[in-house]
């Protein structure tokens, strides 16, 4: 296994069980528009290592164990550590620039990065399934339409607009590294581009 996958994973497990036992720190990192506007930028990064619950933060390393191998076997270590930090920055922007004038909003969660590499791998091996019998593609655009209606339920604290920042940023880092993609495997670029354009066209219908 990856050196780097390990300390990710370590590194989400430990900050979040620091939040799961202390509130003091969890609100002082997670991402709230109203401190981050204020100048508190530390909580765009800091937020992506908190959770909300053992079965959030299970289920996020869960998904990046099982597809980051994938992103290293084709791209190497700094790649997929490049899309990984990328799609969480990515991740929280959209999420600022979406919710900029609720100063109120909170977000917390590895789900814009993880959402990333998900996205990578399935790029990269377009055949690959999900639990023997799931095409990548299709589990991938049923995240974030899940993502969707959790950005409409607005019922938990769970950052779902970063889950489409986190899918753009693993998408066109990884059409940057492997260009041929677009001839060789346009099917699949042209079926995960469907759910981002859903959001940005909902979005600029204020239906989000």
């Amino acid at each position: 296994m990856s050196t780097t996958l390990i300390v990710i994973i370590l590194a989400n497990v430990l900050i979040s069980y620091k939040g799961f036992n202390d509130m003091f720190f969890f609100r002082k990192y997670d991402f709230h528009i109203g401190s981050i506007r204020a100048g508190e930028q530390v909580r765009m990064f800091s937020s992506a290592f908190l959770h909300a619950d053992m079965s959030h933060l299970f289920f996020n390393m869960l998904t990046l164990f099982f597809f980051a191998p994938i992103v290293v076997g084709y791209l190497g270590e700094v790649s997929f550590v490049l899309i990984y930090f990328s799609s969480l920055i990515f991740g929280n922007l959209l999420t600022l620039s979406l919710h900029k004038n609720d100063l109120s909003y909170r977000a917390i969660g590895a789900s814009g990065a993880v959402t990333g590499i998900v996205y990578s791998a399935i790029l990269l091996e377009p055949t690959m399934t999900i639990n023997f019998f799931i095409p990548g593609y299709l589990f991938g655009i049923l995240y974030l339409l899940y993502s969707i209606y959790g950005m409409r339920a607005k019922n938990d604290n769970i950052g779902h607009t970063a889950h489409f920042g986190g899918a753009i940023g693993g998408y066109v880092f990884t059409i940057i590294k492997q260009p041929e993609m677009l001839t060789d495997n346009l099917f699949t670029v042209v079926v995960l581009a469907i759910p981002i354009v859903v959001l940005f066209v909902m979005a600029k219908m204020g239906k989000l």
